[in-house]
């Protein structure tokens, strides 16, 4: 509760001794600078214009734009702080990727086995529950190390400090390690953040307005782990949903296991909006093969199988719905034509992940690379996702872009 409180107040909005008393209006919305810079990128034309004639207009909160573990370009992922920074950017969802502790509480990590890169257990006693010590760089080896939320308690998680998701492979010292932010993003608003269980991220999130994509994140611990099987821990994840009074048409539950998928279309109250987070580009079972995403023989289970399964929602990386045309146009792939003949909503992740776009953008990009040469592709691929791919939502590192575009469009 002290998480809900506190932040209530510095938000702007009422704090209450229950998060369903709160103002639901959440927090004052600014879109900050950074939509006005990609605006003025664009080349002259239609999207520049449309977009330019938005600029003076006020910020509404819209479910087409998703906070990807908050708004993590600029604050420590999942934490209080980027959480509130991604609502007053107008996100109408907000993420926890959730993962269990030692003692089986749920609670926010984009991994169980992230904490080495995301907090300063390598610089605290905790470091002892390391299932790898760190290791100094030496050599041609990087430096590694890998810790686990699976190896402490929630108690000893509490004490930990998050900082931004970074580790500096050249260090030859723990302390060194934790380093590594990459230069487009920042450690300016790290100082004081706030690690978060998975039932406070329901509550501060109710208590600004939006509504919830929790991720059920695949263990790094073998399962059934200390007796809680897969379907326990799918289970769990849901009934702090229902503890909480939010009703199920608030909640958008996601899995890259499509059998966690299946389980809560088959025995929850929340199966309508589970969320398949398709990751079969890059599965490593040669027997079930890769998607080509233009080439729907590779579709396996197709998109109809998906939905006879009870699917309603597919969400696939941006560049997995894009391809280019003859004439370099970005056009939807055939994955994203199957996917909508299927009926299939489409949401994509993640947009404003990459840093600056001059270089082609990288693996978020990859199917439409050739035509990727500045920051304000950021915008020609959002519209692009939008209008012509009919996405129904977007993930982002700065939902602000994605919050300015929908509205203007009046998405």
């Amino acid at each position: 509760m002290r998480y809900s409180i506190m932040l209530a107040l510095a938000a702007g909005i009422p704090a209450a001794g229950h998060a369903q008393d709160t103002d639901a209006s959440g927090p004052a919305m600014s879109y900050g600078q950074r939509p006005a810079y990609l605006v003025d990128k664009l080349p002259e034309g239609e999207l520049k214009d449309t977009l330019g004639a938005c600029l003076g207009q006020t910020p509404e909160r819209t479910e087409f734009s998703i906070g990807h573990r908050g708004a993590p370009l600029m604050f420590p992922e999942h934490t209080v702080e980027s959480n509130v920074a991604a609502a007053r950017q107008g996100a109408g969802i907000l993420e926890c990727d959730v993962t269990f502790t030692e003692d089986k509480q749920l609670v926010c990590r984009h991994a169980q086995n992230d904490l080495h890169t995301t907090t300063d257990i390598l610089t605290t006693d905790l470091a002892s529950t390391c299932v790898t010590p760190f290791q100094p760089a030496s050599g041609d080896a990087d430096a590694t190390a890998e810790c686990r939320t699976s190896e402490i308690t929630l108690d000893e998680f509490r004490t930990l400090t998050p900082k931004m998701d970074a580790a500096d492979a050249s260090a030859t010292t723990a302390e060194a390690y934790l380093g590594g932010v990459a230069p487009f993003r920042t450690t300016l608003y790290s100082d004081g953040a706030q690690l978060m269980t998975h039932a406070e991220s329901i509550e501060l999130f109710r208590s600004l307005g939006a509504k919830f994509t929790p991720e059920l994140k695949a263990p790094s611990v073998e399962m059934p782990f200390d007796g809680m099987s897969q379907e326990d821990y799918a289970q769990m994840m849901v009934d702090e949903y229902t503890a909480a009074g939010v009703p199920p048409e608030d909640v958008w539950p996601q899995s890259f296991n499509l059998d966690d998928v299946k389980y809560w279309i088959d025995n929850t109250d929340f199966g309508a909006q589970a969320v398949y987070l398709d990751d079969r580009y890059e599965a490593e079972d040669e027997d079930e093969g890769l998607i080509d995403p233009n080439d729907p023989a590779t579709f396996k289970p197709t998109m109809q199988e998906l939905a006879d399964m009870g699917v309603q929602y597919i969400a696939p990386p941006l560049w997995m719905l894009l391809t280019l045309d003859e004439a370099g146009e970005m056009v939807p792939s055939a994955y994203a034509d199957e996917a909508k003949a299927a009926g299939l909503n489409i949401i994509t992740w993640t947009l404003e992940r990459s840093g600056p776009l001059s270089g082609g953008g990288g693996w978020y990009y990859q199917s439409v690379a050739d035509t990727i040469d500045n920051d304000s592709d950021y915008l020609t691929v959002l519209d692009a996702l939008a209008q012509d791919v009919g996405v129904v939502g977007v993930f982002s590192d700065w939902p602000a872009t994605v919050t300015f575009y929908a509205n203007c469009m009046n998405l």
